[in-house]
């Protein structure tokens, strides 16, 4: 039972933690921890350098002490004080047992000052690789993210509350413009919108005939011959010939 717990709570707490991280931050973080410890391992390899030049000095000392004291003991010597020679024999015995430790010192100090300026020349290499591949990863991690907004908006296109009013609002303008449709057809086939039309007709010839009458006026436009008197009968009957009167009375 307990282990089914722990294995439910680790889902669920593990998806939790797993959705709540971002990559990108993640990712940032890392490599300013790793840019951090540059300076601390710069400043220990400083140390360790500091230590072997230390070392070097000690050795160029004792090194010029012992020349020192191997004259003095050769001066000693001269002078017939082998008391003497024999202080400065032990004092130069000294210094020899402590210019051979210094030595080997000074070869740990070097070695090890070599083997940190590698290790650190190495460490920077790194990082700089790691930060490359943690910008790669970064855009990468972008681009994911600017793929799963793009996806997201166009499955709204499909499915969702956007598709569906699009679809309320095409057929609501459909229904209206059916209507204005049905509404002018009615106000244009009717009685009203005849006479209007015939009105419109008249005026129009109203228009015309003024138009006319002007540029008659003006010399624009000939006028216009006088209709012909209607024929009566009797001259009707002045204007038949013999044949066509007998015609007639026929």
């Amino acid at each position: 039972m307990w282990a089914r717990l722990k294995r439910l709570f680790r889902s669920v707490f593990g998806g939790l933690i797993e959705s709540a991280e971002n990559p990108e931050l993640i990712l940032q973080q890392t490599i300013r921890d790793m840019r951090e410890k540059v300076p601390q391992m710069q400043n220990n390899v400083v140390q360790v350098m500091a230590t072997e030049k230390l070392l070097q000095k000690e050795v160029s000392t004792l090194e010029r002490e012992i020349k020192d004291y191997d004259a003095k003991v050769k001066a000693a010597i001269s002078s017939n004080r082998d008391d003497i020679a024999r202080t400065y024999i032990t004092a130069l015995q000294e210094k020899q047992t402590a210019l051979d430790r210094a030595r080997q010192q000074l070869d740990t100090a070097h070695a090890a000052s070599e083997q940190a300026k590698k290790f650190l020349d190495n460490y920077i290499l790194q990082v700089k690789k790691r930060s490359a591949e943690a910008q790669q990863l970064v855009n990468e991690a972008r681009a994911a993210k600017m793929q799963e907004q793009l996806s997201q908006a166009m499955a709204s296109f499909q499915i969702g509350d956007e598709a569906g009013t699009f679809q309320e609002m095409r057929e609501r303008i459909q229904r209206r413009s059916a209507a204005a449709e049905a509404r002018m057809d009615l106000a244009t086939g009717g009685v009203e919108a005849q006479i209007q039309d015939i009105e419109r007709e008249s005026l129009n010839l109203q228009v015309e005939d003024t138009l006319t009458a002007y540029k008659r006026q003006m010399g624009l436009v000939p006028d216009a011959p006088a209709p012909a008197p209607p024929r009566s009968d009797s001259t009707a009957e002045k204007t038949l010939g013999p044949s066509d009167r007998a015609k007639a009375l026929e």
